[in-house]
């Protein structure tokens, strides 16, 4: 049998630590969205109180199946209240720590998914 290596075609997070990512080898350290059809936003300045229902307005505009949350260092949900857009478009949201939210993105993602991953730095 012969074995070869899995071609991933969506962007990945390639690695990860306590307030950075890093994806196509450049190290971010500032909030961030990513689609699995390579779609970015920066969040700059974004941290969990920050947070608005545009930040989730601009996930609803992606489109995607499902968006995967990474709410920084630990777990903490959302409002309801921010996250209409996502309810009325029909997508999926799902709340991690931002590192989980990392391996679970590139899971996904790898199974050629459309999905994005709002990652929180802070």
């Amino acid at each position: 049998m012969k074995f070869h290596p899995d071609k991933i075609s969506a962007p990945s997070v390639q690695g990860y630590g306590p307030g950075w990512i890093q994806v196509a080898g450049e190290k971010i350290t500032h909030s961030i969205v990513i689609s699995s059809r390579g779609e970015r936003l920066d969040w700059h300045d974004t941290h969990f109180e920050a947070l608005t229902a545009g930040h989730f307005e601009q996930l609803a505009r992606m489109q995607t199946e499902l968006v995967i949350f990474g709410s920084g260092p630990r777990l903490r949900f959302v409002s309801p209240a921010l996250t209409q857009a996502l309810m009325i478009q029909r997508i999926g949201l799902e709340t991690m720590d931002t590192q989980a939210a990392c391996r679970t993105y590139n899971i996904l993602a790898a199974e050629g998914r459309h999905v994005a991953v709002a990652l929180l730095m802070r």
